[in-house]
């Protein structure tokens, strides 16, 4: 096992996730039901199948598309995804 590529992946996405939005719903789930150990296993198991799917479609899709696309295409998604929450929350604040 590549020790090195372990604690990098580990740092890098702990350091990522913490405030994300994944953090936030499940902190305001837990306020919300009073019930940590269904959420934690829960949410447990949604970024675990969520990090798996990421890996293998990452590892299928880099033998087609050189990776300088796929980052290209997935910053642009990412860009897509932020507009798309920030302008439901300008209709809601809006209401």
């Amino acid at each position: 096992m590549n020790w090195k590529l372990f604690f990098s992946a580990f740092i890098t996405l702990f350091i990522a996730e913490l405030g994300d939005k994944t953090q936030l719903a499940v902190f305001c789930m837990s306020a919300d039901k009073n019930q940590p150990i269904p959420i934690f296993l829960g949410a447990s198991l949604a970024l675990v199948l969520v990090t798996f799917l990421g890996v293998f479609f990452g590892e299928y899709i880099s033998k087609f598309i050189p990776e300088y696309i796929i980052k290209i295409i997935a910053g642009c998604l990412f860009i897509a995804i932020g507009i798309f929450v920030l302008r439901e929350s300008i209709i809601n604040i809006i209401k």
